[in-house]
């Protein structure tokens, strides 16, 4: 099968997060708005340049028409697939497309959430959601999802390889750490393993720091062709690659439930980004959940199957370690307003500009991010981004 090559011939060149935390009395489209001016500042172009939009919500129909209105532009491009979390990492591969194309010149991906301050909090919306969508496997056991089903995935890794809770803790426990060094970060406070592990249970084997913030935020990135990106204020991020891999919905028809579709997405993401795991600097990935970032690592081949708890063992993720995760804090600690994927892209772009300060990444020159989307680790998208001393 021939495939159109769009290595490096797209970049990002403006990024915007707001409201991150907790933004009380502002609406999903109002954040959503603050974060688009911030990444359009950032690369020094106007509302008006904004040809292409991508963006997506979980609670309401038709988003991109409500954004559309909101900004007041008229997209000739509009991208509004909604696979989850990883839908702000998936929405790249059809903009790269559109852009080479010729059918725009400037794609705005763009997500707002306020559920943290909302008066209909994640809880409201989520029983919402599962009445209008059931699952005739799940449903009459009236699982509290998604924490419900990566419990189960994780309780399977930990019976299948051995994975503990403690590495589950080190995971969280990284996060915190990446956390303090990053004054955006919501959640910066003290913690240690012991309070990991002897804190509240939610879903065994899942305490609360095993499951992501419930936060406000939104989060902005622009995209262009690579030619246009150099004659723009910042340093432009290269698009080395961006695959996506859907593979079922509900954890009830995971075929394995230690493995995730990143398998996919991450091996057709190297092979077109032509880098190797080793060459990879820093990695952002989607931690809805501690075990989100040991089955990542594992899937995408920065270790083997059931070597993952290892791997993030004493420290090895966290500052100073072998390898830098998410070295904004996450999920875990910096943000999650429901859906996370553009902040993942966001701390990518800033790492491979040298823009992180204390948490910097010294030297830093590719950055793979990850995106996960749906109740079991559904929809998985891989991106490899990079400066242009790799091009």
């Amino acid at each position: 099968m021939q495939v159109f090559n769009t290595r490096g011939k797209t970049a990002i060149v403006g990024v915007g997060t707001a409201g991150c935390g907790e933004a009380p009395g502002m609406s999903e489209l109002e954040l959503l708005g603050l974060a688009t001016n911030a990444a359009l500042k950032d690369c020094g172009l106007k509302i008006q340049d904004i040809d292409g939009l991508c963006t997506a919500n979980l609670n309401i129909a038709m988003w991109p028409l409500n954004v559309t209105e909101y900004l007041g532009i008229r997209p000739k491009f509009v991208e509004g697939t909604n696979i989850g979390g990883a839908s702000f990492i998936a929405h790249q591969k059809p903009a790269m497309l559109a852009l080479l194309s010729g059918q725009c010149e400037y794609v705005l991906v763009c997500y707002g959430s306020n559920q943290r301050t909302s008066k209909f909090g994640r809880k409201e919306r989520s029983t919402a959601r599962n009445l209008l969508d059931p699952n005739v496997f799940e449903d009459p056991y009236r699982a509290f999802d998604p924490p419900s089903s990566y419990a189960l995935i994780a309780a399977r890794h930990m019976h299948e390889y051995g994975t503990t809770r403690k590495h589950l803790a080190e995971v969280a426990l990284a996060a915190r750490k990446w956390a303090q060094l990053n004054p955006e970060a919501f959640a910066r406070g003290p913690l240690d393993l012991e309070t990991i592990l002897n804190a509240r249970m939610i879903t065994d084997p899942f305490t609360i720091y095993d499951c992501c913030q419930v936060t406000d935020g939104a989060g902005a990135y622009i995209m262009t062709l690579s030619e246009k990106a150099k004659d723009l204020k910042k340093k432009p991020i290269y698009i080395l690659s961006n695959e996506t891999a859907v593979w079922h919905r509900s954890v009830s028809n995971m075929k394995d439930l230690t493995v995730t579709p990143s398998l996919e997405s991450g091996e057709r993401a190297f092979d077109a980004a032509k880098v190797k795991r080793k060459d990879i600097d820093v990695v952002q990935v989607y931690d809805a959940f501690t075990i989100n970032t040991i089955l990542a690592l594992e899937d995408l081949g920065f270790c083997k199957k059931g070597e993952g708890g290892d791997f993030v063992d004493n420290g090895q993720i966290a500052p100073g370690g072998t390898l830098p995760v998410n070295t904004n804090g996450g999920g875990l600690s910096c943000v999650h307003p429901n859906m996370y994927g553009a902040f993942a892209t966001i701390e990518a772009v800033r790492q491979l500009r040298g823009e992180c300060d204390e948490r910097q990444v010294i030297n830093a020159k590719t950055a793979l991010i990850n995106g996960n989307g749906g109740t079991a680790a559904s929809s998985q998208s891989t991106s490899i981004l990079c400066t242009s001393e790799i091009l």
